[in-house]
């Protein structure tokens, strides 16, 4: 019979703790092995990771939406209720055109000279009367 060979022993290498710089690095490929595929795409092109996500794009505008719903939150208690229903009703205000505008303005300015004309009248009747009856 023959003799087995022998097996070399491999020599022992003792491995060194990691170095703080090695801890850091390797957290952080955990920390990014962990992180879905959709965020690591919605931060790097939003447009794509909604085509390519399983999200709906009503339920994709929700998400995107939610900064903006907070920061609106914290301005109504900034802005007083006051200058928010201002806006409001500017916004449903109906404006003239340039032809109405000086339609309107030539109106005002008509009934203005009339009524001045009228309380000139009264004025000066009620004058002649007071003269008359009071200073005799």
């Amino acid at each position: 019979m023959a003799a087995a060979p022998e097996k070399k022993a491999k020599p022992r290498v003792r491995k060194s703790a990691p170095t703080v710089r090695e801890r850091v690095e390797a957290s952080r490929s955990k920390a990014e092995a962990k992180k879905p595929r959709l965020i690591k795409r919605a931060i790097s092109r939003p447009a794509d990771a909604i085509k390519g996500s399983r999200l709906s794009q009503s339920r994709a505008a929700k998400i995107a939406k939610k900064p903006f719903s907070l920061i609106k939150k914290a301005l109504r208690w900034i802005i007083p209720r006051y200058f928010i229903n201002s806006w409001r009703e500017l916004r449903l205000v109906h404006w003239p055109s340039r032809r109405e505008t000086w339609r309107l303005t030539l109106a005002v300015f008509i009934f203005a000279i009339v009524f001045g004309a009228l309380v000139a009248g009264v004025d000066k009747s009620l004058d002649e009367i007071f003269k008359k009856v009071v200073l005799k």
